[in-house]
C-alpha cells in the first residue's frame, strides 16, 4: 500500500482531464486514485496551462479513523473523508494528517480539502438543486416561548432542587 502523507492529491478514477494532461495514479479505494509526483499547485499549473480551471471549493473536512498500524489508521481516515465528498468534488488534498498511538491502536485525524477540476469556469447546477432563501435566525427566544418548548429549562428546577436537598442531607448528623 502506498504510503499516504500530507499533501497527497486524490482524483477520481473516472475523472474527464484536458486531452493534453497526462496523470499517472495508483487506485487507492472506492473510485479514487493518487497522483504520483503531483501535489495541488503543481496540479493547479498544469491544469491552467490546458485551459481548465481547478476550484477549491470548500474549507476541508475533519475524520478519524483508527487501525493497527499508522498507516491503516491513516488509510481509514482518508476512506471515511472520501465518503463525505460530495460526487461534484472529483480531487482531493491531504490537508493535515494528525496520528495518536494507543497501546493497542492508532487514531488518525484527517483534514480534507475538496477541489473541482473543470473546463468551464461555472458549472452548471444540477436540474433537482433549488436556491432556497435563507431565514433570518431570531436571536431571542419568541414570547411565547414557554408554549412553544414546554420542556425548555425543566431540569434546571429539578437541579437545583436535588442539589439544595443534598446540602440539606449532609449537614445534619445523623
Amino acid at each position: 500500500m502506498r504510503k499516504i502523507a500530507e499533501a497527497n492529491m486524490l482524483l477520481r478514477t473516472k475523472l474527464e482531464l484536458p486531452s493534453g494532461l497526462s496523470l499517472t495514479t495508483d487506485e487507492f479505494q472506492e473510485g479514487w486514485g493518487f497522483l504520483r509526483t503531483v501535489n495541488a499547485v503543481r496540479l493547479e499549473k498544469k491544469v491552467l496551462a490546458q485551459g481548465w480551471n481547478f476550484i477549491k471549493i470548500a474549507d476541508g473536512s475533519l475524520r478519524s479513523g483508527v487501525g493497527d498500524s499508522s498507516q491503516e489508521a491513516i488509510a481509514s481516515a482518508l476512506k471515511l473523508a472520501l465518503r463525505r465528498l460530495n460526487e461534484h468534488f472529483n480531487a482531493a488534498e491531504v490537508e493535515h494528517i494528525e496520528l495518536t498511538e494507543y497501546p493497542w491502536f492508532f487514531l488518525a485525524r484527517i483534514s480534507l480539502n475538496p477541489y473541482r477540476l473543470q473546463k468551464d469556469l461555472i458549472q452548471a447546477a444540477a436540474g433537482d438543486a433549488l436556491l432556497l432563501p435563507i431565514a433570518h435566525r431570531e436571536k431571542r427566544l419568541p414570547a411565547n416561548a414557554a408554549a412553544l418548548y414546554p420542556q425548555f429549562g425543566s431540569a434546571m428546577p429539578m437541579l437545583k432542587q436535588m442539589l439544595i436537598s443534598s446540602r440539606g442531607s449532609e449537614a445534619r448528623p445523623q
